[in-house]
């Protein structure tokens, strides 16, 4: 059995006023994730109620922040500080901020949209002192004794 889907798109600035009346509605809060696009990320926001799924959904520009839910639902704390660390979205006014530390990225926000502002990271490559297999002059010179 597939559970009934509601898309709703939605302004940013009214995101407080629709979640809050799905909490005086009796629906539940069900994940919040990004999606990266190619200059801004969509934001979307599931709730159930009853197996009938509403799904918020707006984008936001890099260095645009959001209003955080953690207000109207508890819970949300964790996937808005999820949503900061990995795609370095600012949300505003969480009740619970681990301010950039609830992950810890060998990347600062990996799945950060890639732009002037936000260059494409490039992990480093290890050497030969870490594991690496070093250069070919490398093993040259330490596979030749003339």
């Amino acid at each position: 059995m597939i559970e009934e889907q509601e898309m709703v798109g939605i302004e940013k600035r009214d995101l407080l006023e629709k979640v809050a009346s799905l909490r005086a509605s009796g629906y539940r809060l069900v994940q919040i994730c990004p999606t990266t696009l190619a200059d801004r990320y969509e934001m979307n926001y599931s709730f159930d109620k009853d197996m009938k799924y509403r799904n918020l959904r707006f984008t936001v520009m890099p260095g645009e922040a959001v209003p955080s839910i953690s207000l109207i639902y508890g819970n949300a704390f964790l996937y808005e500080n999820e949503i900061h660390d990995l795609f370095g979205i600012t949300i505003e006014h969480m009740t619970t901020d681990f301010h950039g530390t609830l992950y810890k990225t060998r990347i600062p926000a990996p799945f950060a949209v890639q732009g002037p502002e936000f260059p494409v990271p490039v992990p480093p490559v290890p050497g030969p002192q870490e594991g690496g297999a070093g250069t070919d002059a490398d093993a040259g010179a330490e596979g030749h004794h003339g």
